[in-house]
């Protein structure tokens, strides 16, 4: 089945592009390179493969891919003496000519091309060819490879990647060799403490690629069995936190596209296949192309998963974002939703902590599938933009099971509001709460302030004013909220009016499930740290584990 689902993605690429409108640079998009030649990537194999239902001339589609991936190609640096050697420049603008250099491109689109190249090596004309194979020359005469591993993250992961590959098809045993012993070490690293990049989108595809890459060009055989091994890894990490066509629980980086919905799906649509192909696909690179098997137990951990389930996740910190030596993920999986995150405050890069979230299955219509509360931080765009991310510091929270309790002691000098995300779906709204049932779950939303809702293309925007601020937030399936006698929303919403929120300033907050767990933040005596309690005792991490 995997097969057929590739083949999807590839006909509904290469469809997408046969209609692109031409720049007059020749190119299809200047936001990104690397978009021209993931389109002419798909565009080309849909024109080979007559099993594909192509929208556009075949050999017409497969000349215009010829086409953008030459001009992709000759952007490259080829001056050895450069220092940018080897690398294209990412953004297109001005002009291609004119366009800054930037190592990012070299990385993973420099391993794709490798994969591009031996699988269509045969159909290519002379002249892409010889581009393809002085690209190659280059990437490997450059050494932006060879940085030694420090923090094991996604671009170490493709350098490590990059060494394998072009040490292979070059056939230099010592860069084979290099290559070898810093997968030896990731693997080893990794295993060991687990990733820094927890719910890391899309940099967490980027590992999956690099190495799916290397084990299809790599040829020798214990070399391989490595990497399945690393790969076998990645979809066990990702298994753990798979749900629904959703990365649940807390994510280290996120781009618009990951929040407030999930939308970079096709990886787990290939692998899982357990929900309809999305109508919105705002990032594809190579998910039609590349595939290893996860492993068995990795997709009994999805299929076999039994309801309600818990993780309690060990995650290293990063040395250089961080005070904390290791952080504590933590997610409730119900049949019909999911609860949870992080939780210690973490910084991240360009600010893009998501913390927690109540998480619903993957819309795969661009709306909206989570629901969340943050105050804003460093690179908030705005209360009137579409920005739903980069919050500050300023939150104290509880997780149990379905509920969050959340609490924002907000300083003087800081914005004072927080923002909120609610899905589309039927809400009740009042002055300092919100009941709403979204498919088969009843959310409800208590606020210690008052609160504007607009509705937004993608989700309800929630700003609630106040110098002191905190949110409850409780989700129940409707299954489960009927075995409490709770028939349709109004009643949900007459059996949470019973029991709102406290809130005490910003000192402290409590909140009671409807199974009656009581959720704590209290300020200590000394005024200076608060302490998160679950039914009357303090949480504790001892059951955290880094291999879950």
């Amino acid at each position: 089945m995997y097969i057929s689902r590739m083949k999807e993605i590839i006909t509904y690429c290469a469809n997408r592009a046969g209609k692109l409108e031409k720049l007059p640079s020749g190119f299809w998009h200047h936001h990104d390179i690397r978009n021209n030649f993931y389109d002419a990537s798909y565009l080309f194999a849909a024109a080979l493969d007559h099993s594909i239902a192509l929208e556009v001339d075949r050999e017409h589609a497969k000349r215009e891919a010829e086409q953008v991936m030459l001009q992709v190609l000759r952007l490259q640096d080829r001056h050895n003496e450069s220092d940018t050697y080897g690398h294209w420049p990412l953004r297109l603008e001005p002009s291609p000519a004119e366009a800054k250099v930037n190592p990012l491109p070299a990385e993973l689109m420099g391993l794709l091309m490798v994969y591009f190249y031996k699988r269509y090596k045969q159909e290519l004309s002379a002249e892409l060819r010889a581009e393809f194979e002085a690209a190659f020359e280059t990437l490997r005469n450059s050494s932006f490879y060879r940085v030694p591993l420090h923090y094991y993250h996604h671009h170490e992961a493709k350098y490590t990647a990059a060494k394998i590959i072009y040490g292979t098809i070059f056939n230099d045993s010592g860069l084979l060799k290099d290559g070898a012993e810093s997968l030896e070490a990731t693997l080893e690293r990794i295993k060991k403490v687990g990733m820094t990049e927890y719910g890391c989108l899309p940099w967490f595809w980027h590992w999956v690629q690099a190495f799916t890459s290397a084990y299809e060009i790599a040829e020798d055989e214990q070399l391989r069995s490595k990497l399945k091994e690393m790969l076998d890894f990645l979809w066990d990490t990702r298994a753990v936190f798979y749900w629904k066509g959703a990365w649940v629980g807390a994510h280290s980086r996120g781009l618009p596209h990951d929040l407030p919905s999930d939308g970079n799906v096709l990886f787990d649509y290939v692998q899982f296949g357990d929900f309809s192909f999305p109508a919105d696909v705002p990032r594809v690179e190579y998910a039609g192309f590349l595939y290893a098997e996860a492993p068995v137990y990795a997709i009994a951990k999805v299929n076999e998963r039994t309801y309600p389930h818990e993780v309690k996740q060990l995650v290293p910190a990063k040395p250089e974002a961080s005070n904390y030596e290791v952080l504590h993920s933590y997610v409730y999986m119900d049949k019909s939703f999911t609860a949870g995150g992080m939780w210690e405050r973490a910084v991240e890069f360009d600010n893009e902590q998501h913390r927690w979230s109540i998480t619903l299955p993957a819309s795969g219509d661009g709306l909206a599938n989570r629901v969340y509360f943050f105050h804003p931080g460093v690179h908030f765009g705005g209360v009137e933009s579409n920005d739903w991310r980069h919050q500050s510091n300023i939150e104290q929270i509880v997780m149990h099971k379905g509920a969050v309790l959340a609490l924002y002691p907000i300083a003087d000098n800081e914005a004072d509001h927080i923002i909120g995300c609610l899905p589309k779906g039927t809400w009740l709204f009042e002055e300092k709460a919100m009941y709403g049932q979204c498919g088969d779950v009843y959310i409800a939303v208590h606020l210690q302030q008052s609160y504007t809702a607009e509705e937004r293309s993608v989700a309800w925007r929630i700003v609630s004013q106040g110098s002191s601020n905190g949110a409850a937030v409780e989700a129940i399936s409707l299954e489960e909220a009927a075995k409490q006698g709770i028939a349709n929303l109004e009643q949900f919403a007459d059996a949470q009016r019973q029991k709102p929120a406290v809130f005490a300033g910003g000192h402290g907050a409590e909140y009671r499930t409807l199974a009656n767990d009581r959720l704590e933040l209290r300020l200590n005596e000394e005024m200076n740290q608060f302490h998160s309690i679950v039914n009357e005792q303090e949480v504790s991490f001892e059951a955290y584990r880094v291999n879950v």
